[in-house]
Parts: structure tokens; C-alpha cells; sequence
């Protein structure tokens, strides 16, 4: 699930990059949460 989310961030990341120049601050914000989140989810590992 958070993997999805963080592609789809990093798809309107580089979108930001190459089109949008206004929004690319705003995408870049983002992309760093998704990174961030996805770091934690690496750390605590599956809870089954």
C-alpha cells in the first residue's frame, strides 16, 4: 500500500520536475514524506 503511494508521489515528483515548475516545491514536500514513510515501514518490518 505505501509503496503505491510513494510511486505515485515519485511519478507527480518528476512531473513537478519536468512540467510544473510552480507545484515542484509542494511535490518535493511530499516525496520527502513518502521517503520518510517508507523508511519507517522498512524499520519496523511485517507485524503478522
Amino acid at each position: 500500500m505505501l509503496l503505491t503511494v510513494a510511486l505515485i508521489l515519485f511519478v507527480l515528483w518528476a512531473l513537478g520536475v519536468f512540467a510544473f515548475k510552480v507545484t515542484a516545491g509542494l511535490i518535493h514536500i511530499l516525496l520527502v514524506v513518502a521517503l520518510i514513510v517508507g523508511l519507517v515501514q522498512l524499520f519496523r518490518g511485517r507485524r503478522v
